[in-house]
């Protein structure tokens, strides 16, 4: 009777002793993101954050010629790096039982969206191009039943450049097509003293639609061009596009 409750114990304890064996291996396994952004363990949110802005504008592709592929890949790593670490909550969990996360993660929370938005700006400021974004993202985006396009970012020749504006707010659950509400884009547009003396003509690509866009003359730097419901023929949604002009 002693032998067989003994035995059943032994038994017990090698399935636990198992249990925990698997469960160290999948923490060890796991991916450390800390290696990955460069910081150390106790890394201040802060520190966190600049590096992961530093390493984005590092391993951006327009960065990196012949070498797209291998950069796409690092920046899907610190995205899915810092979409855990820049997290209060997720990073707990992650430091207590190696919780992994996922690229469009970086959406989910207020924290680290707000980051990606500094991020787009830092590429703005750059003059970096946005269509990578597509292939980082895209699949996330599908998940989501989401036509969005970083694409849609994108400067050509004669055409006007999106900008976000310094202060504002980028709406992403517009932008990803989840929110219906009705509501003004801007856009920012430079053109030449003479353009501004005699004023031009311009096209607005805008989710594959082409919008003209009449600068009248006079106009000075500052001044905004309102197309009023503009987006019914760009979005299919009322709104107006506005138009701010910058004269060099």
């Amino acid at each position: 009777m002693q032998i067989n409750t003994v035995s059943r114990y032994l038994a017990i304890i090698h399935k636990l002793s198992r249990l925990l064996y698997l469960v160290l291996w999948d923490f060890a396994m796991a991916k450390d993101y800390y290696e990955i952004l460069g910081v150390p363990r106790n890394a201040s949110d802060e520190e966190i954050k600049r590096a992961y802005r530093k390493l984005a504008m590092q391993y951006h592709p327009d960065r990196n010629p012949g070498r797209e592929k291998w950069a796409n890949e690092k920046f899907k790593e610190i995205n899915e790096a810092y979409a855990v670490l820049g997290d209060p909550q997720k990073r707990k969990e992650y430091d207590r039982f190696g919780t992994v996360g996922a690229v469009g993660d970086i959406f989910s929370s207020p924290f680290t969206r707000s980051t990606f938005e500094e991020t787009i700006r830092d590429f703005s400021g750059a003059g970096l191009g946005f269509d990578f974004l597509d292939d980082i993202f895209g699949d996330f985006l599908k998940s989501m039943g989401s036509s969005f396009s970083f694409r849609r970012f994108s400067t050509r020749p004669g055409e006007v450049r999106v900008e976000f504006w310094p202060g504002e707010k980028v709406n992403w659950e517009e932008l990803f097509g989840e929110a219906q509400k009705p509501r003004d884009v801007r856009y920012e547009l430079t053109i030449t003293q003479k353009e501004a003396s005699q004023g031009v003509k311009k096209i607005l690509t805008r989710k594959g639609k082409r919008i003209e866009v009449t600068i009248p003359p006079g106009v000075k730097t500052g001044n905004v061009v309102r197309l009023r419901n503009a987006r019914k023929i760009s979005d299919g949604v009322p709104g107006d596009i506005l138009i701010k002009v910058i004269v060099k």
